[in-house]
């Protein structure tokens, strides 16, 4: 497993914006908008974590204003 850490900035407040997205995933038309987003976003988490994520296959904690999650990707 690898642990991913999706930080904030002063124009994005990460835990808003993955609880959204979580919330989002639940409706299947939306799921490749939001995964395109969170990719582009985060450009150097593999899109398989994300789906993982967005999914709620894999828990995640917050710690200030970072997302940190793992997730079992294929290399």
């Amino acid at each position: 497993m690898t642990t991913y850490r999706l930080g904030s900035s002063s124009m994005v407040y990460t835990p808003g914006i993955i609880a959204w997205a979580i919330n989002g995933y639940a409706f299947k038309d939306d799921q490749p908008q939001l995964l395109q987003t969170l990719c582009n976003t985060w450009s150097g988490i593999p899109e398989e974590a994300f789906k993982q994520l967005l999914a709620k296959e894999v828990p995640y904690t917050i710690e200030d204003e970072t997302v940190v999650f793992s997730a079992e990707v294929d290399q």
